[in-house]
């Protein structure tokens, strides 16, 4: 029978860590589940949900639950968040929104940081791992459902809030348009960029663990050539097919040519005015104008 000194530093240390630790500061014992932090954030069952030491078929097994069980975590916050946001926009809170929007993006964004941790798994170690996820596939992941769900939410809030106003996307991206939308429709694209993001690493981690062809077969039995379609897939199409009509209504008219005097504009001529679509234009050499400014005598 072995005694705890027969075991290597190594082991020694292994089993001090599953054991509760004294904390000389506190003069308590950490983690039996009976301290105030540890009741409140339930950790006993928090830290119990990963495979224990004997059940691990590698040891980057625990690297790799505790990545997806975190973002399965910060995805549920995001969905909730994005539920706010919807309320906000709903009753013109639209600061709060904002100050909200933020906070998703910065979830958003931890979420693809957190993707970095993966990087460091070997493909090797990953398919010894992989016999052991089934069929099991990023589509299924309760977190990524509930963030797609709550973004079609968020979207028809954003056009409850256009109707209110009497204002289409084209309108609030053109010359004049109301600042706070333009502000919040900016902040969806953040968001929706961040998301895409985090679904390009995912794409990447893909490639650099089984590689990405019409010859391999995800878990759910589709070509991995074919998650790039999915990782492009955005949040808001509207808003970003706004971006393709204004450039459809772009004239080059009311530029100046590189290196030419610029005594025609005030500065700031390149107002989103000159890339307003045909109806809203007025005509006129200088992007100013359209947006409303009339020169005075000096000016013109």
């Amino acid at each position: 029978m072995h005694t705890f000194n027969d075991y290597s530093p190594a082991e020694k240390l292994r089993r001090e860590l599953d054991a509760p630790l004294f904390n000389p500061l506190l003069k308590k014992w950490v983690g039996k589940g009976e301290l105030d932090y540890e009741v409140y954030l339930k950790t006993q069952q928090l830290l119990s949900l990963q495979a224990s030491e004997e059940e691990r078929v590698s040891h980057d097994e625990l690297m790799f639950q505790v990545v997806h069980q975190a973002q399965e975590l910060w995805l549920k916050l995001g969905s909730r968040e994005a539920v706010e946001v919807v309320a906000e926009f709903d009753r013109d809170a639209l600061w709060a929104a904002s100050a909200r929007l933020e906070r998703l993006v910065r979830i958003l964004r931890s979420l693809e940081a957190e993707m970095a941790v993966m990087e460091t798994m070997t493909p090797d170690t990953y398919q010894v791992i992989r016999r052991s996820l089934g069929n099991g596939s990023g589509q299924e992941s309760p977190g990524y459902n509930m963030l797609r769900k709550a973004s079609e939410g968020l979207e028809a809030a954003l056009e409850r809030l256009l109707a209110r106003r009497s204002r289409t996307l084209l309108d609030v991206y053109s010359g004049g348009g109301p600042d706070d939308l333009k502000r919040l429709c900016e902040q969806l694209v953040d968001v929706d960029e961040a998301f895409q993001g985090w679904l390009y690493k995912h794409f990447q981690l893909v490639r650099r663990t089984i590689g990405v062809d019409r010859s391999v077969k995800a878990l759910d039995g589709l070509p991995t050539q074919v998650l790039a379609g999915r990782m492009t897939l955005p949040l808001f199409r509207q808003l970003w097919d706004v971006r393709v009509e204004l450039t459809a209504g772009w004239r080059r008219e009311g530029g100046h040519a590189p290196g030419a005097r610029r005594d025609g504009c005030m500065e700031g001529a390149m107002s989103a005015a000159a890339y307003a679509a045909p109806a809203t234009r007025t005509g006129g050499v200088c992007p100013v104008a359209h947006a409303g400014f009339t020169p005075t005598r000096g000016e013109s």
